[in-house]
């Protein structure tokens, strides 16, 4: 099951803290290197009465997360009784409602992807989109990913930043750039993003801190403009995308690119794939993905709509055109049940674990811990009529033949 990333605790003592807070048990808490007043010290498997909460206040730590609300009366703020206790653990950064109580997980230790959400602002209004822009003031985002980033494991892999459109901060882009350099000098960044803004080549110039150590992420729904426009809604977007995919790689960036298959794009996927090919060969990685049917996906629907065993075929058809010339391809957010066996190689456990589940028709498959299974907004009628597990004497669906 997925593992939400916020839970709902009581909240009793004076806490003042409006910053993200470091989750770590009393020993690591004692030891760390991080300023107390950033720490919230875990102590759910300790009786509270048997911990000074009165000196972990004077040494100026910012809170305790407790099993209960019992215990001496101190200062030290307490997040008791969490209503999902799991959500919640050692190493995770939260940031804290004070006065709802909700409990919001900003970085989770062991997660499959960790990402920071820095602007809910875009400028594309794709069909599918699954997070739809709104058309606010959230520079508030910046400060509190500069404030996110000194309380991440310096050896996370990788970090997401996404939105929205990243490259809509500007400046603000620029200074999360240099704080990850700063914090988190070993992490790669994978970044989404239209690519628009990059004709510009001053936006380039701005995102200069990156180089080398950070993929970009640009989406080609086509090989035509009209229907990658289309797509995006916004005339003119297929040839700033790819004028800013050429400027990234000429001044040295990395570049992934995306296609998402639907009713809409899965007629153009084999020429999108020749596309690529013939005219991003420099591209480090090709991501073919399967729909998630949120936002405006949702609200779309009718035009959007595609059998997934359909989509499937289309896109490992598109992969193997890719990797047999010499392209790096994966298939993202498709069940293995429904690509042919030759095609699972390239397919990747990629949907969030915070939103992934799996179908009651999956159980008792044999690949199900390998597999993407579904977005939890894919209910039934999102699912298809395919989906079946897996196991030694099951044949590969007849589409994938």
């Amino acid at each position: 099951m997925s593992l939400p990333l916020h839970t709902f605790g009581t909240l009793s003592g004076d806490f003042a803290a409006p910053h993200p807070l470091k989750v770590l048990p009393l020993a690591d808490a004692l030891t760390t290197e991080l300023p107390f007043d950033r720490v919230a010290i875990d102590l759910r498997s300790d009786p509270v009465g048997g911990v000074d909460l009165g000196a972990l206040h004077a040494l100026g730590f910012a809170a305790a997360l407790t099993a209960d609300s019992r215990g001496p009366g101190a200062a030290l703020p307490i997040f008791a009784g969490l209503r999902r206790n799991d959500v919640v653990a050692a190493g995770d950064v939260i940031g804290v409602t004070a006065r709802t109580g909700r409990i919001g997980v900003l970085y989770r230790r062991g997660a499959d992807s960790n990402s920071l959400f820095v602007t809910e602002r875009c400028n594309s209004l794709c069909l599918m989109c699954s997070q739809p822009p709104r058309n606010e003031d959230d520079s508030w985002r910046v400060a509190e990913a500069l404030e996110l980033l000194p309380l991440i494991d310096r050896n996370l892999p990788v970090l997401g930043i996404t939105g929205g459109e990243p490259t809509l901060l500007g400046e603000g882009l620029t200074r999360i750039l240099v704080g990850t350099a700063e914090h988190l000098p070993d992490t790669h960044l994978h970044i989404l993003t239209n690519g628009r803004r990059f004709a510009d080549r001053r936006m380039v110039t701005a995102v200069t801190a990156g180089r080398g150590r950070t993929t970009w992420a640009v989406p080609i729904y086509a090989d035509t403009a009209a229907r990658h426009d289309q797509v995006v809604q916004a005339p003119g977007s297929f040839e700033e995308a790819l004028e800013g995919i050429h400027n990234l790689a000429e001044a040295g960036h990395r570049i992934e690119v995306r296609f998402v298959a639907h009713a809409l794009t899965v007629p153009r996927i084999m020429g999108f794939a020749e596309f690529v090919w013939r005219n991003l060969p420099f591209a480090e990685h090709v991501a073919l993905m399967g729909l998630e049917p949120m936002g405006l996906a949702r609200r779309n629907r009718d035009v959007l709509w595609i059998e997934p065993a359909e989509a499937a075929r289309a896109i490992a058809d598109a992969a193997r055109h890719l990797a047999t010339r010499g392209m790096a391809v994966s298939i993202y957010n498709t069940p293995l049940c429904l690509l042919p066996r030759d095609m699972w190689p390239l397919a990747r456990r990629s949907i969030s674990d915070w939103k992934q589940v799996h179908a009651p028709e999956c159980e008792g498959c044999s690949v199900r811990d390998a597999c993407a299974g579904f977005f939890l907004s894919a209910d039934a009628s999102w699912r298809g009529t395919d989906i079946r597990p897996v196991t030694n004497e099951t044949p590969e669906p007849a589409h994938a033949r």
